[in-house]
C-alpha cells in the first residue's frame, strides 16, 4: 500500500449559541473545521481534522510511503519543517495528516483504531465544556442541563474577565449537576485562556476557593511560563491544567521540569502520534493527560490506551456539517463504536451544499489575544474587551463592571 495524494476540505461547526472565552466571541456560533484526507493506491482513504497550512511542502514527506509505518512517516514530516519550525498550524497540519495515517492503518487491519491501539474499554470519561463565556444565566443554566442529561458530572467554564461573574456562573452550573446527581460532587474547572499575570492568578482564583472547590485552573498565565505556571500551582488549592497551545515534546519538558503542571493536555488538531509521545512523558512523570478540543476523535481513541488518560473535553453533542463519527455519549463517557479506523465518514456533498461560513479572523475572535489581556488592574475593567456585542446575550445584572 502506498500514499498516493490528498484532498482538503473546510466544513462548520453550527453551535446555535454564541461560542467563546476571555479572548472574543463568535456571536453567531458558527466555527471552522479543516479536514484533510488522505488518498492510498488500495482505495482506503484516512480523515484528519486539522489545518492545511504548507501541506504541499509537508505532504512530500509522507508521498509514495507505506502509510502503515505511521510513527515514522510522523518524524519524517517533522523533519521536512526543520528550518521553518513546526509550531502553530504547521504543527496541527502534521497532526491532521497524521491522524489520517492511523485511520487509514487501522481501516487496512478492518479494526476500529481504539483496538488497534491497545485499548481495552471503548469508554473514554468525559467533562461538559460549552465554550460559554457569552450566554446569560438562563442560557448557561440550559446548555449544561443538557450535558447533565448525559450523564456528565463535570464541567469547564469559561471565564476570567469578572471574577464575581466567574463564581456566580460556576456556582449556577454546580447547581444544575448536583440536583442531576443528588449525592454526587460535581467537578468543577475554570479556563481563563492565558488572561491573567501571576499575582492575578493566584488572588482570582484564592477568591474563587473561598466557596468553591476547582479541580483545575485552565491556563492561567501564558502557556510558556514555566516559573509563573509553577507559582499559582504553589498558591492555590486547584491543580494547573495546561499544553493545548504546546508543540512538541520540547515545549513541555521545561513546564514538566519546573512542577508547572498538574494536568497535562494536548489539542485534538496536533495528532495522536503526538499525543502518544505527550501521554508517555507525564506518564514518567506520574502526571495525567487530558485531550482537549471539539474534534478529538483520534485522541479518544488513543485515549483508551494510556494508563493515564484522566478525562476528555466534550464541547458541542452536535456534528459538524457533512462529518458523521462513529460515537455516542452516555453515562458521562464518549463511547467508541467498532466501525474501523476511527469511525468518520465525510459527506463532501452535504459540505459543497452548505453556505453557512465561520466568522473567520476578526478582531472579536478569541483566536485574537485583546491588547490589553494580562495588563487589567482589576477582572472586568481597565479596557477589558466585551462579552459580547452590545444587545447579545447580556443580562442587567451581568453587564460589564466598571472600574
Amino acid at each position: 500500500m502506498r500514499i498516493t495524494g490528498y484532498r482538503t476540505l473546510s466544513t462548520v461547526q453550527e453551535w446555535g449559541r454564541p461560542v467563546g472565552d476571555a479572548n472574543g466571541v463568535y456571536p453567531d456560533g458558527v466555527t471552522s473545521l479543516p479536514i484533510v484526507v488522505v488518498e492510498t493506491d488500495e482505495g482506503i482513504t484516512g480523515v484528519g481534522f486539522g489545518p492545511h497550512v504548507e501541506i504541499e511542502r509537508i505532504f512530500a514527506a509522507v508521498e509514495g510511503e507505506d502509510p502503515r509505518a505511521v510513527t515514522a512517516l510522523y518524524d519524517r514530516m517533522l523533519r521536512q519543517t526543520f528550518k521553518a519550525g513546526h509550531a502553530g498550524q504547521v504543527f496541527g497540519t502534521i497532526g491532521a495528516i497524521d491522524t489520517a495515517l492511523w485511520d487509514i492503518k487501522a481501516k487496512a487491519a478492518g479494526e476500529p483504531l481504539w483496538r488497534l491501539l491497545g485499548g481495552r474499554d471503548r469508554r473514554v470519561p468525559a467533562y461538559a465544556s460549552g465554550l460559554d463565556i457569552g450566554l446569560t444565566d438562563d442560557e448557561l443554566v440550559a446548555e449544561y442541563q443538557v450535558y447533565a442529561r448525559h450523564g456528565l458530572r463535570a464541567a469547564k467554564l469559561k471565564g476570567g474577565l469578572d471574577i464575581d461573574r466567574d463564581r456566580d456562573r460556576l456556582c449556577l452550573v454546580r447547581d444544575v449537576l448536583a440536583e442531576a446527581a443528588p449525592g454526587q460532587r460535581p467537578g468543577l474547572m475554570l479556563d481563563v485562556n492565558e488572561a491573567w499575570t501571576r499575582k492575578q492568578a493566584v488572588r482570582h482564583v484564592g477568591e474563587l476557593e473561598r466557596v468553591l472547590d476547582l479541580i483545575w485552573i485552565e491556563e492561567p498565565v501564558r502557556r510558556w511560563d514555566a516559573d509563573g505556571l509553577a507559582a499559582v500551582s504553589r498558591g492555590v488549592r486547584a491543580s494547573v491544567a495546561t499544553g493545548e497551545n504546546l508543540t512538541g515534546l520540547e515545549q513541555y519538558r521545561p513546564l514538566i521540569a519546573a512542577g508547572a503542571v498538574d494536568v497535562v493536555q494536548t489539542s485534538a488538531v496536533w495528532g495522536i502520534t503526538h499525543f502518544l509521545r505527550v501521554a508517555a512523558l507525564a506518564h514518567a512523570h506520574d502526571l495525567p493527560v487530558s485531550p482537549i478540543g471539539n474534534s478529538p476523535a483520534g485522541l479518544l481513541h488513543a485515549a483508551t490506551s494510556v494508563p493515564n488518560h484522566l478525562v476528555s473535553e466534550l464541547q458541542d453533542l452536535h456534528r459538524p456539517i457533512g462529518v458523521a463519527i462513529d460515537l455516542h455519549v452516555e453515562d458521562g463517557a464518549f463511547v467508541l463504536g467498532d466501525s474501523p479506523g476511527l469511525g468518520v465518514r465525510v459527506d463532501e456533498d452535504a459540505i459543497g451544499r452548505s453556505t453557512r461560513t465561520p466568522g473567520g479572523g476578526t478582531a472579536e475572535s478569541p483566536n485574537v489575544r485583546p491588547e490589553r489581556a494580562g495588563r487589567r488592574l482589576l477582572a472586568g475593567a481597565d479596557g477589558a474587551r466585551p462579552l459580547l456585542p452590545v444587545g447579545v446575550g447580556t443580562t442587567a445584572n451581568h453587564r460589564r463592571r466598571g472600574p
